[in-house]
């Protein structure tokens, strides 16, 4: 008996635990993205990083794993991940782009072209649906400012609402209630 309730704790505990964050942002890679994009129109959110970030690192766990974050851009965007200094080829749109030595370091043509030459990290760069640039967003944002962005390009409130309007009526979905007790 005692085996069987230690069993069926751990099995809830387990379970539980797992319930915690379960949504994780589905990063894919820009030749996945591009695929599935031709079965399915999404917009796309790229998280442009390097290894050496520390504000990058702090985006990841502060930003991308929070689990309203996570749900909402996999259901609205494809969302890729992209270092900066990659050294990988990646074709886009019969153009090839390389990494490109310079100094110590070097860049990624593909990331430089969507960041529009503002070399900065973390950037967060939105594409509609037929890899258009929307907005590159420099720096690390945070949960809430992350929730007003990503809502502002996936709603298309972009297109015929101005920032500061968007931003002054928007309800924020993260926010925890107030106990009113």
């Amino acid at each position: 008996m005692i085996i069987r309730l230690a069993t069926l704790f751990l099995f809830l505990f387990a379970f539980s635990v797992s319930g915690i964050s379960q949504n994780r942002v589905q990063w894919l890679t820009w030749e996945e993205a591009m695929e599935k994009n031709k079965v399915e129109k999404k917009k796309f959110v790229i998280d442009i990083y390097t290894d050496w970030c520390g504000w990058c690192k702090k985006m990841d766990k502060a930003t991308f794993q929070n689990d309203k974050i996570a749900r909402y851009i996999n259901e609205n965007y494809y969302a890729i991940k992209m270092d900066g200094e990659s050294k990988k080829e990646i074709t886009f749109n019969d153009k090839v782009y390389k990494y490109q030595k310079n100094g110590k370091r070097g860049y990624h043509e593909l990331p430089a072209a969507l960041m529009q030459g503002r070399m900065s990290y973390p950037t967060v760069v939105f594409l509609d649906e037929t890899a258009n640039i929307i907005q590159a967003i420099p720096g690390f944002q945070n949960t809430q400012n992350f929730e007003l962005i990503m809502t502002y390009f996936a709603g298309d409130h972009y297109k015929n609402t101005p920032w500061q309007a968007y931003q002054r009526s928007y309800q924020s979905q993260l926010a925890v209630p107030v106990n009113s007790n």
